[in-house]
């Protein structure tokens, strides 16, 4: 006699959470590079208040003048100052135009109502523009 296995399927009602752009500084410049220090990039505070990013927050960091794209963190940093610092402080120069973005998860039901902040940067690690973005329907 053989034995019947049976098989029970659970259905759970989990949300997938879906990655989007939350926060970026666009074109800020590069005032510094320093392999020796321990890692992360240092950030004006007004520049984190402007985009919403908390110290120690994860970032990618987008290098326009070279390809270079890293994952860091954040800690505050002097006026102006946009330093990358550890290991990939050499993936950049100062003066290099680079691009901090942070992303968060959402829901399903949260995609709609939500909005990136852009925050625009000039010459001299001016702040030009902040732009909140909402979703575009597809």
């Amino acid at each position: 006699m053989r034995r019947r296995t049976k098989f029970v399927v659970y259905s759970l009602l989990i949300p997938v959470f879906r990655t989007f752009l939350r926060s970026k500084l666009h074109r800020a410049t590069i005032t510094a590079a320093d392999p020796d220090y321990e890692g992360s990039i240092s950030l004006d505070r007004a520049f984190c208040r402007a985009a919403g990013l908390l110290e120690f927050e994860q970032v990618d960091v987008l290098d326009v003048n070279n390809g270079a794209r890293f994952t860091t963190y954040v800690i505050y940093g002097e006026t102006g100052q946009v330093q990358v610092n550890g290991a990939a402080a050499r993936l950049v120069r100062p003066g290099d135009l680079v691009i901090v973005l942070a992303y968060c998860g959402l829901a399903p039901d949260q995609v709609a109502t939500h909005s990136a902040r852009v925050v625009l940067m000039g010459p001299d690690n001016i702040i030009v523009a902040t732009e909140d973005k909402p979703v575009a329907a597809a």
